[in-house]
């Protein structure tokens, strides 16, 4: 059972990690698997496990063809994969082994393709270019400009069920959580207080906050050269009977920026939905209305936004428009529907529950930063941009971590 605020004072663990999503979770789960008799708490704002970003996604298992060989995304997706694709199976969770294939609008984006195709063989991930004949035989509805790209190792989870197995696996090991009490100030390098002015010492301070860990590491005098920056990411599900896709498809992406494009996600319970969007957030749990709504993050994130439009770094200006428009719904669905060859617009008629990625912006280069960072000290450590993919990286992720920079 979670600890009762009411009755902790004064808490001490081995390990404390900040921040119950699929990646706090996993570094829970590797220092488990390594030190058996360690007391590892895990402490959240929130009542439950994967309640941002985690939970919020997707679902997809990406395969690792994206990513440039030098980048750590490249380094554990593939093995991520194949672990996250056995826990499911070990576990009895739903796994949809839907696969993917990456589309050509024309022949500009053919080059791309290709170099995503020598990406992803770099990598060692299974994935090779088709032409438009064999694609109709993997996707019949799918439609290409001359060839296409195939990803038989892509598959589809519920973030949430894998979520909450690994709580009740860390929770039966021994791992102890504490929900509704998030971190509220450092009071020393071992010790924070949580918002309820709990006191709690550890060895290990490992802060996994998603949306909040930048402004969590700069208590402990990291992240000085970045901050976050939230999009906002709504997928819309198709709702009539039949079943017109059965894969995975998605755009040629722009390999400068870290956002895929608008595609066709079939999930763990075959829904077709199509999305996301990237749309800039105006505060950082900026979900739907003014819920969440803190004004001091308004203004720091309007004045980084603004100067991001004004500079017009990494093409902020016409991405700030083009996302924008995609809350016109016939357009959203346009941008899906040109990749393939029938579908019935009028199905898409409802709207997921909107998600936040917490993006990290490089604050001297007004870059976004597209693999992910990990700072720290021998008293605590900051993971400060688990993006995408940052579910499918989870285990072996995490696994890097603790070798790195918890037991270094």
């Amino acid at each position: 059972m979670p600890l009762k605020n009411s009755v902790i004072m004064n808490m001490n663990a081995d390990y404390l990690i900040i921040g119950s999503g699929i990646v706090g979770l996993a570094i829970a789960r590797e220092l488990r698997s390594r030190f058996p008799q360690a007391e590892i708490l895990v402490i959240d704002k929130e009542p439950d496990v994967a309640y941002h970003g985690s939970g919020r996604n997707s679902g997809v298992l990406h395969s690792g063809f994206y990513y440039s060989a030098d980048s750590l995304k490249a380094k554990f997706t593939h093995d991520g994969n194949e672990q996250l694709k056995e826990y499911c199976k070990a576990k009895n969770l739903k796994l949809n082994e839907c696969k993917k294939v990456m589309v050509a609008q024309d022949e500009s984006e053919l080059e791309a393709l290709y170099e995503l195709e020598r990406r992803g063989k770099k990598n060692g991930v299974d994935v090779k270019i088709i032409t438009a004949e064999e694609l109709k035989a993997i996707e019949p509805n799918a439609k290409t400009f001359k060839y296409a790209l195939y990803s038989p190792d892509t598959a589809t989870v519920d973030p949430v069920e894998v979520s909450m197995s690994i709580k009740n696996d860390l929770r039966a090991a021994g791992v102890k959580f504490l929900f509704n009490d998030g971190y509220h100030k450092k009071a020393d390098a071992h010790t924070i207080l949580t918002k309820s002015h709990q006191r709690i010492t550890a060895t290990k301070i490992i802060n996994a906050a998603g949306l909040y860990a930048d402004r969590i590491a700069r208590d402990f005098n990291f992240s000085k050269n970045y901050t976050i920056i939230p999009f906002k990411g709504i997928y819309l599900k198709y709702t009539l009977k039949d079943k017109p896709i059965q894969t995975n498809i998605y755009p040629v992406p722009n390999l400068k920026n870290p956002f895929l494009g608008v595609h066709f996600t079939v999930t763990v319970d075959n829904i077709i939905k199509i999305g996301p969007t990237s749309i800039p957030a105006f505060w950082r749990e900026n979900y739907k209305g003014l819920a969440n709504f803190k004004p001091g993050e308004l203004f720091n994130i309007l004045g980084w936004e603004a100067r991001l439009f004004l500079t017009n770094a990494f093409g902020f200006r016409s991405l700030a428009f083009d996302e924008i428009r995609k809350y016109n719904k016939p357009y959203f669905v346009r941008l899906a529907t040109k990749m393939v060859n029938s579908i019935d617009s009028s199905g898409f008629t409802e709207w997921s529950k909107p998600g936040i990625r917490a993006q990290l912006l490089n604050k001297k280069t007004l870059e976004l930063v597209m693999d992910f960072v990990v700072e720290g000290d021998e008293h605590s450590i900051h993971v400060l941009n688990a993006v995408s993919p940052a579910f499918t990286c989870s285990f072996p992720f995490a696994k890097w971590v603790v070798e790195n920079w918890v037991i270094k």
